[in-house]
Formats: C-alpha cells, sequence, structure tokens
C-alpha cells in the first residue's frame, strides 16, 4: 500500500505490519521482527480487519511529554480523517478515536458536511461547541477533497432524508438500492415530508 508522507507529515512510523498476538475493540498488539507493538485502534478498524493473523496496519505516532502512543487504522481514509478531526482546537487523539468508534467515516464526513452538528454531539464527549467547531473547521476542507459521489450524497442529506432511508431499510430493502432510488426521488422533490418521501420511492423500488 502506498503511503503519500507528504499529506501526513507528523507521521513517523507509516505502518506495522506482522502477526497479531492480541486483539480487541479497543487495541492490537502486532509482533513485527520480535517486537510488540501495542496499537490503539477505532471499532470500524476492528470490524475491517476481522481475524486475520496477519495484518498492515496504517498509523499515525501521537508524541506527547509523557507518552508515545500508536494509533492504528484499516485504510487510508480512516487516518486522513482522524488527522483532519485532531486538527480541530479541543479534539484529542483519543476522542477522536471515539467519534470514528461511534460513526463510520462516511457518515461523520456526511455529517460534517451537512452542517449536522447534533448528530456530533450525540457521541460521548463531544459536546455542543465541539460538534458545532468540526463542522466549521472541517465543512470547506472536506468540500475541497471529497468525492463528487459524496458531496452529492451530502447536498441530500437531511433530517427527513434520513428518517425515510431508515424507514426503507426497516422494511426489508437493501440500503445501497434504496439510497439510490430515495436520492432521485428527494431531487424531485426537495421539500417532501418523510411520508411522501417514502411512497414514493416505493413506487420505484
Amino acid at each position: 500500500l502506498f503511503c503519500d508522507l507528504s499529506k501526513v507529515p507528523t507521521l513517523v512510523i507509516a505502518h506495522i505490519q506482522g502477526k497479531v498476538t492480541h486483539r480487541s475493540p479497543t487495541y492490537l498488539i502486532i509482533d513485527c521482527g520480535g517486537v510488540g507493538y501495542s496499537i490503539q485502534i477505532s471499532l470500524n478498524t476492528y470490524e475491517k480487519i476481522g481475524s486475520s493473523e496477519n495484518l498492515k496496519v496504517l498509523t499515525y505516532l501521537s508524541i506527547k511529554e509523557d507518552s508515545h502512543t500508536l494509533f492504528g487504522f484499516a485504510d487510508e481514509e480512516e487516518r486522513q480523517l482522524f488527522l483532519n478531526l485532531i486538527s480541530v482546537s479541543g479534539v484529542g487523539t483519543n476522542t477522536a478515536r471515539m467519534i470514528l468508534s461511534s460513526l463510520k467515516p462516511g457518515e461523520i464526513k456526511l455529517a460534517i458536511l451537512n452542517g449536522n452538528w447534533n448528530l456530533l454531539k450525540t457521541i460521548k464527549g463531544i459536546g455542543p461547541k465541539t460538534a458545532q467547531r468540526l463542522v466549521i473547521d472541517l465543512q470547506d476542507k472536506l468540500k475541497k477533497v471529497e468525492s463528487p459521489d459524496l458531496l452529492q450524497t451530502a447536498g441530500f442529506r437531511s433530517p427527513a432524508y434520513d428518517e425515510a432511508l431508515s424507514a426503507l431499510v426497516m422494511l426489508g430493502f437493501n440500503k445501497a438500492e434504496a439510497e439510490k432510488s430515495l436520492m432521485k426521488i428527494k431531487q424531485q422533490n426537495p421539500e417532501s415530508s418523510v411520508e411522501q418521501l417514502v411512497k414514493l420511492t416505493l413506487k420505484n423500488l
């Protein structure tokens, strides 16, 4: 996996690859050349790495006066989001990991792009001021680097949209298919209520 260090200038250890000797939802121990590295991870990474015995984990080394802590990530998307999160005043490494453990990276980015700080403040340790700061500090930054598909999705997200999507999934529809149809309906009927969105989307599924 190519690692562009120019994008992460504070990164000292780019990745750790070796045998997993301990695995938990909060940290891994990976044996690399006879040295066991303790790596802090999010629930998102824990779910993605599965039960593989040998792993290559992307890392970020947090250096403080009293500690050096490695944080690990299953992919570059999560690591870059982690770096964006800790760039916000008041958001430390442990808080960033909590955010990544509470929501999927895509959900976090959509919340920021949509200015949905109410969702962000539901995360443990994130108050209203920090949630608003995440939106203010990162919204423009994400708009410059995220894919057109994500930005298009962000433009359609709203409380009514999210409730309609949840209702369709509860009715048994595939989330990806439901979201694709719902986006078309939302584009054609931007002011529709939850009930209207669900009814119109059902006709197209």
